[in-house]
């Protein structure tokens, strides 16, 4: 089930393909959001990180893994790269951890895309593997399911880095779509 516009919207009017070296915008070709586009698309060699510099807020999807060296990030995965529920954990990157950078990275067919339809399924399961009981399930997902719920992957990373940005103003924050047809990252476009 695809979500999102197709490929070819995708490419040309949303997303910053990078293929190259030179695809990467020059305010990020020497930051942490640079080498992650340079590891992970263009195969940069993995080399010893000491110290994290950067936070990946993505979501907890277990279709995609970023290709990056040990150290190189602190690692923030939510239900749909959502951070809302997640403010003290960044603030602690950023005050204690250091990070000066935050990638947030939604992904294509992602399940918090019309998770109201997915009610049944979410109530069923509470009660099959969860031990709930029916009624219990559905107050659950009718309380918490509204705060998790996106309407399109790209808007809701460009929202959120938005809403983040005016809290950690001082921190460079950075929206990035990771593919699953290709398993690629892809700048977003903001404007």
């Amino acid at each position: 089930m695809n979500n999102i516009a197709t490929t070819d919207t995708l490419e040309t009017d949303k997303l910053i393909s990078v293929d190259a070296l030179s695809d990467i915008p020059l305010e990020h070709r020497a930051s942490p959001i640079g080498r992650l586009l340079e590891y992970h698309n263009l195969g940069r060699e993995l080399e010893s990180v000491e110290k994290a510099e950067i936070l990946l807020g993505m979501c907890m999807d277990n279709r995609h893994t970023l290709r990056t060296p040990d150290n190189f990030a602190f690692v923030l995965r939510t239900t749909g790269a959502n951070l809302r529920h997640n403010e003290f954990r960044v603030a602690y990157a950023i005050g204690v951890g250091g990070v000066r950078h935050i990638a947030l990275i939604a992904h294509t067919h992602c399940g918090m895309v019309g998770l109201s339809n997915r009610m049944s399924a979410f109530v069923r399961g509470m009660v099959d593997a969860a031990g709930w009981d029916e009624t219990q399930a559905k107050e659950y997902f009718f309380q918490y399911a509204p705060f998790f719920e996106i309407e399109d992957e790209i808007e809701f990373v460009r929202l959120e880095v938005q809403r983040l940005r005016a809290r950690y103003p001082k921190v460079g924050i950075t929206p990035l779509l990771y593919k699953l047809e290709d398993n690629r990252l892809y700048l977003v476009r903001e404007s």
